[in-house]
């Protein structure tokens, strides 16, 4: 047990980590999209 705790303290590893991650990418690319869209549609 101490092992896997030393190897993934964050518990990033686990699948609800893998989905948190996910979530937060996906959140990045879709404000960045909307950011460049309104953008080129101020020009």
């Amino acid at each position: 047990m101490l092992l896997l705790m030393q190897a993934d303290p964050t518990g990033l590893s686990t699948p609800l980590g893998q989905a948190v991650i996910a979530a937060g990418w996906l959140a990045v690319v879709v404000l960045a999209v909307r950011f460049l869209w309104e953008h080129r549609n101020r020009r």
